[in-house]
């Protein structure tokens, strides 16, 4: 029976051909063990980690291990032993190996290409080139594109990419799309002259030798320092760099870290220093240092620059940083008296000039007489209040300004004026910019959606105010606040409903927000109904309140900014007082509501005002989790510390940091606690200001989407694979070197990130703002 039973076996195995033939996985030859069989340089992928042999079995001594997803190159095929040639890179340098593997662990490389998407960019043909239907020669030609042509691209196969061209044929502008083989492209910068201006960093800039980042960057400069330009250029990805000069070379700067300034004069103006200081020989400090100032000097001022004073001092012309300046007065004349100020003589009338100067706007430092003429002597005409904005038409040989007052026109002595930027539309005060926003609006749901939905209509974004309207309607109602300033204000902050802040928090009005740092600074909600209607409760219970510290009218108001941004508060009034820092933030919003729903002056000059207060709301649940590993250094100065407690809400004083101390910030909340860990100990704080947030911390490795979907390569180049994507505004973690700063590759185009998970992974810099901390 054992002899016949093993017959039986044998015979079925012949039956099934399996005698000299295991299994082979599918996509490979399957041959006799006794064959050999020559192969076309075939590529295949490790499925696990695997043996490379000396021979075709396992008898056969092990060469090195090959690791799982490896590209080899088969030879010859004998049985199921396939003999290989792997290549990997040790020590820096490049090794080749040979012998045999198993077919039981690999498999047919896919060799087909894969579609790469980039950046929209523009591309230039460097030679007459054929436009293809598809990515290869075999594709039919749709036609010919002459040398010198521009065309979009932002998709690549291999080396060819897929274009979009426009041309004009017979009076009408045609649009073609298909294929275009890369050798015959060469990106698109656009070089131009400019209108000479000057520019002045927004927070520290970068210089860079081209305008792009695929260089290395030159230099760093702060925001105190000028930038002379009379060039531009327009990259290929479209971004706008100006050409300027700094120390006698020529670099780049891109154009959104910048604001634009000219040269203006002004009315002849004496300033005095405040401590001691410099003449700089051009706008900035980084600039040289052509004498020292010493305190009290007293020096003219008739140009400037952004923040800097174009002066003489010494014999020397150069500039000096008005931030170091203080407007130099003397005492004022007695309104009541009309007599001579001290040390003033009014020069014999027929040598005194007046020309007419370019309209700007002052404000009255004190109260002062309107005169008749342009002396001490003349008939005073009325006393113009502290505070007055006016603007004068001309200006006298002895300092004395025309203006008119009320309906009077008189002269006004120049050194109680100060130049001013406002938000006062001086004249009637009759529009939304100031009712009582405790009336109630007649505006409808449907006209507020019509007006946000028509902005997405003509931009093609997408909004969170969409079909909003009602919630700003119940909202108004429930807390007796216009509901037509509610929708315009969040239409203002949020821009339309589309800024990251916005998208990323629900949080349509800057809640929270401080020019210092606005994204990390700002509220989180839970959802964009209750954010509407928190700010609803909240307005009418602190600017709306005549109770409470913010109420400076029931209005918008406007405020009103010195030329180094200090308000002056007797020439501000409303809630643009304290809510925003810019003086026509009032006036923004009422257009807004005029463009909704005009303006009704009869309806308003008989509405009543809802004076009923709600309490106040608490600061809703939320804030901001960092990722792991983000890490933050105390900034301020020696003798002063940040107190750590054990707890959120309790003070507890458990432990102190002091400058140049590093911690890990783990988390911010809505109220302005951190959450922190120092020496792999949690801790909490609320120390921090976040309005001057750079006097207490600085953070070098926190970095936020700025696209929608942005894709973690393996490598720091677009040729890797793309092996996740993070989310728009989502908070990375970047990985830095021993010096404290950021790991990127030579380019300086690439990130690398510390994940979740503790591994490292490339992401383009281009997409990625490191700036909320820093």
């Amino acid at each position: 029976m054992k002899n016949i039973g093993k017959v039986f076996l044998i015979s079925t195995s012949l039956f099934l051909g399996e005698i000299a033939a295991p299994i082979v996985p599918n996509g490979l030859h399957q041959v006799e063990a006794a064959s050999a069989v020559r192969l076309a340089n075939s590529s295949y992928q490790t499925t696990a980690n695997v043996n490379l042999r000396m021979g075709p079995s396992t008898n056969h001594k092990t060469i090195t291990q090959i690791p799982k997803s490896k590209t080899i190159t088969a030879m010859e095929q004998k049985g199921s032993w396939f003999k290989v040639s792997y290549q990997f890179t040790s020590r820096g340098t490049k090794v080749t190996k040979i012998g045999w593997v198993t077919t039981l662990y690999i498999e047919k490389s896919s060799l087909a290409p894969k579609t790469i998407q980039f950046q929209k960019t523009t591309f230039q043909t460097i030679d007459h080139v054929n436009i293809r239907s598809g990515a290869s020669t075999n594709y039919k030609t749709l036609l010919t594109i002459p040398k010198g042509k521009t065309l979009i691209s932002s998709e690549k196969l291999s080396d060819w990419y897929k274009v979009t061209y426009i041309y004009s044929s017979k009076g009408k502008n045609v649009t073609t799309t298909g294929w275009v083989k890369g050798t015959y492209l060469k990106e698109y910068y656009q070089y131009s002259s400019i209108t000479g201006a000057y520019y002045f960093p927004k927070k520290t800039v970068k210089l860079y030798p081209t305008p792009d980042t695929k260089k290395s960057t030159v230099y760093s400069l702060s925001s105190d320092n000028g930038l002379y330009s009379a060039n531009k250029a327009v990259n290929s990805v479209g971004q706008t760099w100006y050409k300027v000069s700094y120390n006698g070379k020529s670099f780049y700067v891109y154009s959104g870290d910048v604001s634009k300034y000219t040269l203006t004069s002004e009315t002849e103006t004496e300033y005095q220093a405040n401590f001691d200081t410099y003449l700089y020989a051009s706008y900035g400090k980084s600039y040289t240092k052509l004498v020292e100032i010493p305190k009290l000097t007293i020096i003219s001022v008739k140009q400037r620059i952004g923040d800097w004073y174009r002066v003489s001092y010494n014999g020397k012309a150069g500039y000096v940083y008005g931030g170091d300046f203080t407007k130099y007065t003397q005492p004022a004349e007695t309104p009541s008296t009309g007599g001579i100020d001290k040390g003033e003589v009014t020069p014999p009338a027929d040598a005194i000039t007046e020309e007419a100067i370019a309209k700007n706007t002052y404000a009255v430092t004190n109260p002062l007489n309107l005169r008749q003429a342009a002396g001490t002597d003349a008939t005073i005409l009325t006393v113009i209040p502290t505070g007055t904005i006016i603007i004068p038409t001309s200006k006298t040989s002895n300092g004395w300004y025309k203006v008119n007052y009320a309906g009077t026109s008189g002269y006004i002595y120049g050194t109680y004026l100060q130049q001013v930027i406002t938000g006062d539309p001086m004249g009637v005060k009759d529009s939304y910019q100031f009712i009582d926003l405790r009336t109630k609006s007649l505006v409808t749901a449907s006209q507020i959606d019509d007006y946000i939905a028509s902005y997405v209509r003509n931009t093609g974004k997408k909004s969170i105010l969409s079909d909003k309207g009602k919630v700003f309607i119940k909202a108004g109602e429930r807390y007796g606040v216009n509901a037509l300033y509610l929708a315009a204000h969040a239409i203002h902050e949020s821009a339309y409903g589309t800024s990251p802040i916005s998208m990323a928090k629900n949080n349509l009005f800057g809640f929270g927000a401080y020019d210092a740092a606005p994204f990390i600074a700002a509220y989180r909600f839970a959802s964009v109904e209750l954010c509407i209607d928190y700010i609803a409760r909240e307005m009418k219970s602190t600017y709306l309140n005549p109770a409470n510290w913010k109420y400076q009218g029931a209005y918008l108001g406007f405020s009103t900014k010195t030329l180094t941004n200090a308000r002056i508060d007797s020439s501000s009034e409303g809630m643009n007082f304290f809510y925003a820092s810019d003086p026509n933030w009032g006036k923004v919003i009422s257009q807004h509501m005029e463009r909704i729903l005009s303006y009704d002056k009869a309806y308003y000059a008989g509405a009543k005002a809802d004076t009923l207060v709600p309490t106040r709301p608490s600061v809703p649940v939320g804030g901001d989790v960092f990722p792991a590993g983000i890490v933050a250094s105390v900034t301020l100065s020696a003798d002063k510390q940040i107190v750590l407690n054990s707890q959120k809400g309790v003070h507890d004083a458990v432990k102190t940091i002091k400058k140049g101390a590093s911690f890990n910030l783990l988390e911010k909340t809505n109220d302005f606690w951190l959450r922190v860990k120092v020496d792999n100990k949690e801790y909490w704080t609320n120390d921090v200001d976040f309005s001057k947030y750079k006097n207490f911390l600085s953070v070098k490795n926190l970095g936020r989407v700025t696209v929608s979907e942005l894709n973690i390569r393996k490598g720091p180049d677009k040729s890797y694979p793309s092996i996740g994507k993070l989310g728009f505004n989502e908070y990375v973690s970047i990985v830095t070197k021993s010096d404290g700063s950021l790991m990127m590759d030579p380019s300086n185009s690439w990130y690398q990130l510390k994940m979740a998970d503790a591994s490292t992974a490339w992401v383009s810099a281009a997409y990625l703002y490191t700036k909320d901390l820093y």
